[in-house]
């Protein structure tokens, strides 16, 4: 019996190295991806997974945003395409 679970503490230990070492770090970064994307608002400057620059012009209810690439120039967006904010603006103070 003993020597069965000496067979198994190897492979417990080669899941929890992968658990610490590439599963937790993976569920961190998409949950701090989460929140960048929910914290998205009006002017915010932002970089889509294409590389497109642009500006947030309007949030849409559902997973869309509105970003200005040039002057006059707007393009839906799918708001989990937005790898990362350059600039934030401050919210407007009520």
């Amino acid at each position: 019996m003993d020597n069965a679970i000496a067979q198994f503490i190897p492979l417990i230990l080669i899941f929890a190295i992968m658990y610490f070492l590439l599963i937790r770090p993976q569920q961190k970064k998409m949950k701090d991806h989460q929140a960048m994307v929910e914290g998205l608002r009006r002017g915010d400057q932002v970089v889509t997974q294409g590389g497109i620059v642009g500006k947030v012009v309007k949030v849409k209810e559902g997973n869309e945003i509105e970003v200005e690439i040039a002057e006059g120039v707007k393009v839906r967006v799918i708001k989990h395409t937005v790898t990362q904010v350059l600039s934030k603006t401050e919210p407007a103070e009520s």
